[in-house]
């Protein structure tokens, strides 16, 4: 059986990995959609697909960048910490 402490310890760690994981993405998707914004605010566009398309694009573009990183970071926590709890059950 395994201990509260392990498991939350356990817990805390895959929560802050998927943190570490999905801040590339959210950073990029906020910035394109302030620079967007601020583009349709001053030419005063308002077109929804102008929003969506560069938007989508950046996040496409940095996933396929930080791909490496991502899977990386959840390999290495699976093969590090959570193997060998299942090895010790």
């Amino acid at each position: 059986m395994m201990e509260d402490v392990v498991f939350y310890d356990t817990l805390r760690q895959g929560l802050w990995i998927s943190v570490v994981i999905s801040t590339p993405i959210l950073f990029v998707a906020l910035l394109s959609g302030v620079v967007v914004g601020l583009f349709q605010a001053l030419t005063s566009i308002q077109e929804m697909t102008l929003t969506f398309v560069p938007k989508l694009a950046a996040i496409v573009a940095v996933f396929w960048v930080s791909m490496g990183f991502m899977t990386e970071s959840l390999s290495s926590y699976f093969a590090d910490r959570l193997v060998p709890l299942i090895e010790a059950m």
